[in-house]
């Protein structure tokens, strides 16, 4: 039976874990015969904006352009993976009206834990001030009130993690 493509938003604070998981997720799926393209904001980010301000404006405009993006590649055929922390809600219910399969992953981690892990030093930059738009330093974040799975990556390895959202696609019907 051929099944519709469908799109799985990873999101989270930057440093909580989200490529990590996304990483240990996509060969999983492709696996399965799946084609999967991972869309990235940080990558994604350097060719809509290459100097980005992080401005409101700028992101509002990136992340509907990564939901449209996103929604055609779907459209074709192709399991996209968001990893993206998108921090308002609305990004990603944008997302969600666009694309008929979304599968939204809260992956959760304490702001503390984050820094700590911070190798880009996003949070770092936020604390020498070089940067005011850091998510969850100065810009709020917020978490997906219903997301459909979730994942505390100071308790659940990425392994473990990964095979969390099969599942969670499992009982979807979503392969």
């Amino acid at each position: 039976m051929n099944r519709p493509a469908f799109a799985i938003w990873v999101t989270g604070l930057p440093a909580s874990g989200k490529s990590t998981i996304v990483r240990a997720l996509r060969p999983q799926l492709e696996s399965l015969g799946l084609t999967v393209e991972v869309l990235e904001s940080d990558e994604v980010r350097r060719l809509l904006t290459p100097e980005p301000t992080y401005s409101p404006l700028e992101r509002d405009l990136f992340y509907r352009a990564l939901a449209v993006l996103g929604a055609k590649l779907v459209a074709h055929g192709v399991t996209v993976i968001f990893d993206a922390t998108a921090t308002k809600r609305a990004y990603r219910d944008f997302a969600r009206g666009l694309i008929p399969h979304f599968v939204e992953v809260a992956v959760e981690c304490p702001l503390d834990v984050c820094m700590q892990r911070d190798y880009k030093g996003t949070y770092q930059k936020g604390r020498r001030g070089e940067s005011s738009t850091v998510p969850g330093l100065h810009d709020p974040y917020e978490p997906p009130l219903h997301p459909d799975v979730t994942i505390d990556t100071t308790v659940v390895a990425t392994d473990i993690a990964a095979q969390t959202i099969l599942d969670a696609l499992r009982a979807q019907a979503l392969f």
